[in-house]
């Protein structure tokens, strides 16, 4: 007797797998993440149009002083505005410009640096809190009183450092002066004066770069042997040197747009000099603080002289970024 067989049942799907799968990630960004995204390329934007708006205003308002002054703008260092056609240029106020503002850095970077390895690597956590406050509260003096510090107090005090410093470092040119020089108001003083304007900003720079150096790296170092100073010269540093060239750089853009506080130090007469400790001098931001107010001419020369500024401070402060981006210690930060 024969049975007939039915059909195979189907065969039994595969046991799922107890393993955890990833879950997959999937870019979606909510409102409040889009609408914060909208602002802050809003924001950026604006910056950005205003930047130019300002270029645009300075270049159109000063050509035609321009035009009148011609290459020799560049070229010239007197300044007359008693004849006609005016007679003026911007390298002797360039000159002043730059070298005040290379007095103050020498003076406020290596200071900046020792004050930020300090907060970063040798101070308690308690002193180094009131340590970043006193440094963030430094940069919200107004320049106005470090003038005014500078000019009723500090000029005739830094006198004897200026006769000192001619009578043995004479044969050094920049150092060298006339027999009976004035030696208040010089560029030497002015140049003290910004220093301690520009230490608050390097500082907080230079601290905050310090402070991102990986601390396994750190630990690393000193269990190897090193010295605390060992492992700051071969870890710290090298992490931050981005930071610390870069902090200089915004430090110096800082010094080249000082304004009152150089009005106040300087007699604003342009020349081009490298006698550094003798009365004299003028930089470009102060020389149009001192003359600002004047007739359409002067002021179209003055607008000119900001334009050279602005156009100086924005290449320094891009070199700055530059830099910083293209660190180690900035890797990641500027996309």
């Amino acid at each position: 007797m024969t049975t007939l067989a039915g059909p195979a049942p189907p065969p039994e799907p595969p046991a799922p797998s107890r393993e955890p799968r990833p879950r997959p990630l999937t870019e979606r960004l909510g409102r409040a993440d889009r609408v914060f995204h909208r602002v802050a390329a809003g924001a950026g934007a604006a910056l950005f149009l205003l930047l130019v708006l300002i270029g645009f205003f300075l270049l159109l308002r000063s050509a035609p002083a321009l035009r009148t002054a011609g290459f020799g703008f560049f070229t010239t260092i007197e300044w007359r505005t008693d004849v006609d056609p005016p007679v003026f240029g911007v390298l002797g106020m360039l000159s002043g410009t730059v070298i005040v503002a290379l007095i103050a850095c020498l003076v406020a970077i290596p200071v900046s640096l020792l004050a930020a390895l300090f907060i970063t690597e040798y101070a308690s956590a308690r002193l180094r809190d009131t340590l970043t406050g006193v440094v963030d509260l430094l940069a919200a003096i107004p320049s106005l009183l470090y003038g005014l510090w500078g000019m009723a107090y500090l000029n005739d005090r830094i006198v004897p450092l200026s006769r000192w410093l001619a009578d043995n470092l004479g044969w050094i040119p920049i150092f060298s002066t006339r027999a009976e020089a004035e030696l208040t108001g010089s560029m030497f003083i002015a140049g003290l004066i910004v220093s301690l304007m520009v230490m608050p900003i390097t500082t907080s720079i230079m601290r905050e770069v310090f402070a991102q150096t990986p601390p396994g790296e750190k630990e690393a170092a000193l269990a190897l042997g090193g010295t605390r100073w060992g492992m700051i010269r071969n870890v710290v540093l090298p992490f931050g040197r981005g930071g610390l060239v870069g902090g200089s750089m915004l430090g110096l853009g800082r010094a080249l747009g000082e304004t009152i506080a150089v009005k106040l130090m300087l007699p604003q007469v342009p020349i081009l000099s490298g006698h550094v400790l003798e009365n004299g001098g003028a930089t470009i931001s102060g020389f149009i603080a001192h003359n600002a107010g004047a007739n359409e001419k002067i002021t179209g020369a003055l607008l000119a002289f900001g334009l050279v500024l602005f156009a100086f401070t924005i290449a320094v402060n891009l070199v700055a970024s530059w830099i910083i981006a293209r660190s180690r210690s900035g890797s990641g930060v500027d996309a």
